[in-house]
């Protein structure tokens, strides 16, 4: 009786299409085997059913020991009832990070699970077991997120957390597939637990998730409890937060496609007109703007075409990175950039000749009329 009392969390079917060969991501928890549950549910109803080939797979990190060998049964016995495909990869976090450390650019136990796991997902789509990898993401998976990429002063893009569907590179074409997909991102995690607990279907307790010393455990614990005391719909406001920065972001971007390739340079200038370039793209070491143009730009746009100049020598540019070369090129990047003119130009470390070192191997170089970019490995 429980069960027909419980109202079924709604799966997202935006991105899923008839015939799709989807896989579900499961680790065993809670919010992964609601989703294998629903779209196995979903795929059963006789006249609104999926219609999509349904399978799903595990990753082992080589963490937790015994606890992961036990997830994994656990997983397994699942899938064999519900007579769902399942697809294992076993990988080794602990050899990841020494090799991240080796390279000094140590990465933490998260982003190497991570990682890891995102390989594992792209190899079963390149490998033709999948059109979409399904992860189970939920709303106050998007809540943490966007608060956490708060916390360390994330631009607009972090803000906008976990996107609904990612398209993989080399795993397909965005009509192909090749996609990781999120349909449970407008879910509580609550609202999944009472849909397995009116379903006597058990889960897994991965121990890690009372571990503090992650972050993201720190800010599920302290940080949001504590918010919600001043605002009960936090978590809500928090992945609203994040759906108008992805539309804000893809509108810049769709802005940038157009008005990049009139406003970035290649290589550098050379006597008797013309510039010395690159013979492919992936050798182009430097790019140039000229600061005219520049000049000619509101201040949120001057910003994001500094950017993505950065982003396209492979460099990342921080707000304070960003604010220096802004100005290097003669202008303020406080409340009163908008009123840039040519007295500003004129300050003190924005003359020509001025250059400036950032991080990732990123050089800069103020010219008479160009702000220069460069990448040194």
């Amino acid at each position: 009786m429980r069960s027909m009392q419980t109202a079924m969390p709604i799966l997202s079917r935006e991105h899923i299409r008839p015939g799709d060969r989807v896989c579900a991501a499961i680790s065993g928890g809670a919010d992964s085997v609601a989703l294998l549950l629903l779209l196995h549910a979903a795929n059963a109803l006789p006249r609104t059913a999926l219609g999509v080939g349904l399978s799903a797979v595990h990753v082992h990190h080589g963490l937790r020991g015994e606890e992961a060998d036990q997830d994994l049964a656990f997983v397994e016995a699942l899938c064999l009832r519900l007579q769902v495909p399942l697809h294992v990869h076993r990988v080794s976090v602990p050899e990841r990070l020494a090799h991240s450390r080796a390279d000094g650019q140590p990465e933490t136990t998260e982003e190497a699970a991570r990682a890891l796991r995102y390989q594992c997902f792209a190899r079963l789509i390149a490998e033709g077991h999948a059109d979409s990898v399904l992860t189970a993401h939920t709303l106050d998976d998007q809540a943490e997120t966007v608060l956490m990429k708060f916390l360390r002063g994330a631009w607009t893009e972090g803000l906008s957390g976990i996107h609904p569907v990612v398209y993989l590179r080399g795993t397909g074409n965005r009509e192909q597939g090749g996609r990781i997909l999120r349909p449970l991102l407008a879910v509580r995690r609550a609202e999944l637990e009472e849909y397995l607990r009116a379903q006597n279907q058990p889960w897994r307790i991965d121990s890690s998730n009372a571990d503090e010393a992650f972050t993201r455990n720190r800010v599920r614990r302290h940080l949001l409890p504590i918010l919600r005391e001043y605002n009960p719909a936090i978590d809500t406001a928090l992945a609203n937060l994040a759906e108008l920065a992805r539309d804000d972001e893809a509108r810049w971007q769709a802005e940038l496609g157009r008005l990049l390739p009139q406003l970035l340079l290649p290589g550098k200038p050379v006597r008797g007109g013309g510039r010395a370039v690159a013979t492919t793209p992936a050798q182009s070491t430097s790019v140039a703007v000229e600061i005219d143009r520049l000049r000619g730009l509101d201040p949120a746009l001057r910003r994001r075409v500094l950017r993505a100049a950065a982003r396209r020598l492979g460099a990342r540019l921080s707000f304070d990175d960003t604010a220096r070369l802004l100005a290097l090129a003669g202008f303020a990047s406080g409340p009163d950039s908008a009123a840039d003119s040519a007295p500003a130009a004129a300050a003190a470390g924005s003359r020509p000749g001025a250059s400036l070192h950032l991080a990732g191997g990123l050089r800069a170089r103020r010219t008479a009329r160009e702000l220069h970019l460069s990448r040194v490995e």
